[in-house]
């Protein structure tokens, strides 16, 4: 039986990826008391196969001691089902503005105290969840399809030995930098297309652009080295335990070098036998 515990910070998608785990076949539980996951996999157990995808979504909404889900855990171990926690987490300022657009009530809050104090309080009383998880998704900048393609490499039967996803997006640096970076590569050093008057209303999509940032000497160096370097770091990412990486790429308006230079990037760490999810923050923008 797969069983999986789905757990993180309010506000960080934890019903979403409940909602994508039903849709890949599992059996979906929200809320529920970590004293009665035991009771529950071990009628999970005895279905005769009815109930062999399960994901349960527990957190602090039911105010629980968090000491209480290892010990029900331990008990998992003793019946041999084996488990699987994911962790689900965002920075501070996103969350927040998903509580301003929800209009909801943090589910820890108290009268007189900020929702950024209520974050906080939640991040201690989660973090020896995500100490013990399996895998950490940070959903600051994900979409619903990165999400759902990141579930799937990590949950389908066929999934590589080299689990760690990595999320690489181009960006523009005058629109600011993106907050959940892991590495950021500034390539705003390339010979920009920008003042090529026949180039500058095409984008990194459009081969012209792209064989005119690649065709550069410097461009080819520096090609080399990224994939020197990705190849020393993507397994040691993936020994520490790491199951997503996050890649930025920017240029001075996200529309050109960076989306070029995150499109090589994207072939590299695919060829290199890791999944790779691709993205362009600016290239949309005039």
């Amino acid at each position: 039986m797969e069983f999986t515990i789905v757990s993180g910070l309010s506000g960080a998608g934890k019903s979403k990826v409940a909602t994508l785990l039903e849709d890949m076949g599992f059996y979906c539980v929200d809320n529920m008391p970590v004293q009665l996951i035991p009771k529950f996999a071990e009628m999970c157990l005895s279905s005769q196969g009815k109930y062999d995808r399960v994901a349960l979504v527990t957190d602090v909404r039911a105010g629980q001691d968090f000491g209480g889900l290892f010990e029900s855990l331990a008990l998992l171990k003793a019946m041999n089902c084996e488990y699987k926690i994911i962790f689900l987490e965002a920075k501070t300022e996103v969350i927040v503005s998903r509580y301003k657009e929800t209009r909801r009530r943090h589910p820890l809050w108290v009268e007189g105290e900020t929702i950024e104090q209520t974050i906080a309080k939640e991040w201690n009383t989660l973090e020896p969840v995500r100490m013990g998880a399996d895998y950490v998704i940070n959903t600051t900048s994900l979409s619903t399809n990165q999400l759902r393609d990141m579930l799937s490499e990590l949950f389908s039967g066929a999934a590589r030995a080299r689990s760690m996803v990595v999320m690489i997006s181009s960006f523009g640096f005058k629109y600011g930098l993106p907050t959940d970076s892991d590495l950021v590569f500034d390539v705003r050093f390339l010979p920009n297309p920008y003042h090529i008057e026949e180039l500058r209303h095409l984008t990194g999509h459009d081969d012209r652009v792209y064989n005119f940032v690649l065709d550069w000497p410097q461009t080819k160096e520096f090609v080399g080295i990224l994939t020197h370097m990705m190849e020393f770091l993507l397994p040691h990412y993936v020994e520490e335990g790491k199951t997503s990486l996050v890649v930025s790429i920017g240029c001075t308006g996200g529309r050109h070098r960076s989306v070029t230079i995150a499109r090589v990037l994207h072939e590299v760490v695919e060829k290199l036998g890791y999944h790779s999810v691709l993205s362009h923050r600016d290239v949309a923008r005039g």
